[in-house]
């Protein structure tokens, strides 16, 4: 069984712990998610883990079983617009800030993976590789990863020769190719995000 942290600070006090994460830091398009959540304590499987360490079958076995083994979890998204507006790092405390002020449960210890936040009135550590050690932050990675894969496929619906379904936003060599092709979407790309920024130019598919 995996040696998570968490166990180390459960006591008579500490019985809800939170875990943190995000999906959605690195890719061009699309939006930044967030959860917090709170496991329950005796609530273990083996294969939860980081959830870029997992397969998409894998994650989507998970995300229901964790959600049905948490006290309490909230999901918050941020646009692509205010990623713009307030840049990457902001939003991405935006996010856990606002999923953790909504979780509408006791609160008595937070880890986030890695990203220091501030206003809370109990102890919150920021781990490195937190997703890797904790298993709250691990579950929460994998429900904001398939919440967030789930919103790429709905914008594939709406934009199918982007091919959101297939690279999710992520700078690969296709969605650099197709960005080249017909540009970035209004709204729907990061202009501030470098590779954007070069293209100099728009998409004739506008999303106001």
């Amino acid at each position: 069984m995996k040696n998570f942290l968490e166990k180390d600070y459960y006591s008579d006090e500490v019985l809800y712990i939170v875990g943190v994460d995000e999906a959605g830091r690195g890719p061009l398009a699309g939006p930044l998610v967030a959860c917090a959540l709170i496991l329950k304590k005796d609530y273990n499987n083996e294969l939860i883990n980081d959830s870029k360490k997992l397969s998409e079958k894998i994650r989507l076995l998970l995300f229901d079983e964790i959600l049905e083994n948490s006290h309490a979890y909230y999901i918050s998204v941020i646009d692509p617009k205010t990623i713009d507006e307030i840049n990457i790092l902001n939003a991405t405390k935006k996010a856990m800030q606002e999923a953790l002020s909504n979780l509408n449960h006791r609160i008595d210890l937070i880890f986030t993976d890695a990203v220091k936040l501030d206003n809370f009135d109990v102890p919150l550590y920021p781990i490195v590789k937190g997703d890797q050690k904790v298993k709250a932050i691990a579950a929460a990675s994998i429900i904001a990863k398939v919440t967030r894969d789930n919103l790429m496929f709905e914008l594939h619906k709406q934009y199918p020769l982007y091919r959101f379904d297939l690279h999710k936003g992520y700078p690969t060599k296709l969605h650099l190719q197709l960005l080249k092709k017909y540009g970035p979407i209004k709204n729907i790309h990061r202009f501030s995000y470098k590779p954007i920024r070069r293209l100099n130019k728009l998409s004739l598919f506008e999303n106001n």
